[in-house]
């Protein structure tokens, strides 16, 4: 990786912790779209929660992994949600980090392997390497 491309990947990174870890705490609390198309036909309270009628969402069930540590965009563990919500943020953004970093380094382009052969061929290809000093010395002689 270049020089140049160092400050603009932590640029980015800065400004992705910045979103998760502050700016996240500010979403919408109202439920998205796929939360409030599965909520039609049911009548909710205040609180969220199914008091009537008939909807897809009561037959919804807690994910396998409602109990982890990062559940429902905030830390298990952390009792202040402004600070639970941004720490998870942060996390998520630098295990991704981590993650897709490691697998772009995995990916990455190393130097050909080259073999005598090839090289014989590369250099009937492309001609012999020219010499600028030769260069100069024979337009001079003209």
């Amino acid at each position: 990786m270049s020089k140049r491309s160092w400050p603009f990947l932590l640029g980015g990174l800065l400004v992705a912790l910045l979103l998760a870890g502050v700016v996240s705490n500010y979403a919408s609390a109202h439920p998205d779209g796929l939360d409030s198309s599965l909520l039609k036909g049911c009548t909710v309270n205040a609180d969220d929660e199914i008091t009537g009628g008939s909807c897809p969402a009561q037959q919804a069930k807690d994910h396998e992994l409602a109990d982890s540590p990062l559940a429902d965009y905030g830390v298990r563990g952390v009792s202040n949600g402004f600070l639970s919500t941004g720490l998870s943020g942060v996390l998520g953004v630098l295990l991704t980090f981590a993650l897709g970093g490691g697998l772009f380094w995995l990916a990455r382009r190393r130097g050909p392997a080259t073999s005598p052969a090839t090289d014989a061929a590369t250099d009937a290809v492309s001609g012999p390497a020219s010499d600028p000093s030769a260069d100069e010395r024979s337009a001079r002689t003209r």
